[in-house]
């Protein structure tokens, strides 16, 4: 029954943060007759699934440097940016091809262009690419399961790594959610656990990332651009980031926007 009230306590929370952008923890308190170091550990929850960001006396829904938002919000973020370099990244994929996608909403323009390619094999566990894809002719796909994550509408963490150490792709395509000293980070431990295997699992790793990355800020590491056999970034990144890249020893492409 205590499990019960709390996944129904923390429902609500997560409604009330992305109705109103910031809630209090003492509000909070008070409102659902319990302690503020239980909604603290509820607001640790909620946090750790991707659906807030702590901020100092409650929580926060509203993306900033340190939070990029639920899967929603991701996906209206940068959409003609992420356009770009789902083309750019399609150029790459070839018939045949065996194809690993993440949770990024880039890779989701991206799996939009596979009917042209096909024949392909397409290994996800990401729930849009997999709703996306299914039934399409000339698809094999290969869906990964695990802990599901409704922030990300992903599945994610151990089950899900243990999945893809299992396959080997041509190529795998991935974003990451801030990038500085020309390293990738992550706010989720779950995230970065799934997508260091996926490094592993590929014969070629691409990383696509618009140029908002490199203003924002990740708890966990993930890898080095050098680790990434290609980078594709949009050309709102400036000159003086694009030479720090190419002088770290990455691999940089630098993808236009047109229509």
């Amino acid at each position: 029954m205590n499990s019960a009230i709390r996944a129904q306590r923390r429902a609500l929370i997560r409604e009330r943060v992305r109705a109103d952008g910031f809630v209090r923890a003492s509000a909070l308190a008070e409102e659902f007759g319990v302690s503020v170091m239980t909604i603290h550990r509820d607001l640790d929850a909620l946090q750790a699934q991707g659906w807030l960001a702590r901020v100092r006396g409650g929580a926060t829904s509203v993306p900033s440097r340190t939070f990029h938002g639920d899967i929603a919000q991701r996906r209206s973020a940068m959409a003609p940016a992420k356009r770009a370099l789902a083309r750019a990244a399609a150029s790459l994929v070839r018939p045949g091809d065996t194809v690993m996608l993440d949770e990024s909403t880039t890779c989701l323009h991206l799996a939009e262009r596979f009917a042209e390619r096909a024949p392909l094999t397409v290994i996800t566990y990401f729930q849009p690419v997999v709703t996306m894809l299914a039934g399409v002719p000339g698809i094999t796909l290969i869906a990964l399961g695990g802990e599901y994550f409704p922030a990300y509408d992903a599945f994610l963490g151990l089950y899900t790594a243990e999945g893809v150490a299992k396959v080997r792709a041509d190529t795998v395509f991935m974003s990451t959610t801030a990038i500085a000293r020309n390293r990738c980070y992550h706010q989720s431990q779950a995230t970065v656990q799934v997508k260091r295997v996926m490094m592993t699992s590929a014969s070629r790793r691409v990383l696509m990332v618009d140029h908002t990355k490199f203003t924002r800020q990740g708890l966990y590491a993930l890898a080095p651009l050098t680790d990434f056999d290609l980078v594709l970034v949009d050309d709102g990144l400036s000159a003086v980031e694009q030479r720090r890249i190419r002088d770290s020893g990455a691999t940089l492409t630098v993808v236009p926007l047109r229509s």
